[in-house]
């Protein structure tokens, strides 16, 4: 069973059992995937370098648009230009963030830096934010419903399992954001 992440010497520690790093190995995988752009940034070396991408469009998938939301409301032409000139590097960002944590799978015991511990709350916020998406939640009386799912042994359709899913993700998480603002405090 998996355990906090508390702060240390020696950084931000966790543990996760094989099928725990397992799971989040899948879901950091599938959000890569999600996140991949259409085009390739080597079609355009200059798009590429400096982050523009003409071709982007409003994402047809509601987990993708919570991902990567336009940032400007009322007016789609100017959200559709403030989207052509940063969501490839805001793809690139959270992709780079999924592959770190990922890599931090390979052993049960987590042992992570700031910087590392940083990556592995945007990569966990991300998959928070899929999860939400795919159980619509939408409110708090949702997210009440989503969190009363809690024995493994009643989880008999898919949006019990996802439930189940987004809790422990979102127990970790939090861990992880407490275990980080107990570091900053031991640093002043």
């Amino acid at each position: 069973m998996a355990k906090a992440f508390s702060a240390g010497r020696r950084g931000i520690t966790g543990y996760l059992e094989p099928a725990e790093r397992n799971l989040l190995r899948k879901l950091f995988a599938d959000i890569i995937t999600m996140l991949e752009p259409e085009t390739p940034a080597h079609e355009d070396p200059l798009a590429a370098l400096i982050g523009l991408d003409m071709e982007v469009r409003v994402p047809a998938d509601p987990a993708l648009l919570r991902l990567l939301p336009n940032a400007v409301k009322d007016d789609d032409e100017a959200a559709l230009e403030f989207r052509q000139l940063t969501e490839r590097s805001l793809r690139e960002t959270k992709i780079g963030a999924l592959r770190a944590a990922s890599l931090g799978l390979d052993s049960e015991k987590l042992v992570l830096e700031k910087d590392a511990a940083r990556l592995w709350a945007m990569a966990l916020n991300d998959v928070r934010l899929v999860l939400a998406e795919r159980l619509e939640i939408r409110d708090e009386e949702d997210a009440e419903k989503v969190h009363e799912v809690q024995d493994w042994g009643d989880a008999d359709d898919v949006e019990s399992y996802l439930s189940l899913v987004y809790n422990f993700v979102t127990w970790l998480q939090e861990s992880l954001v407490q275990a980080m603002l107990a570091a900053l405090q031991r640093t002043k």
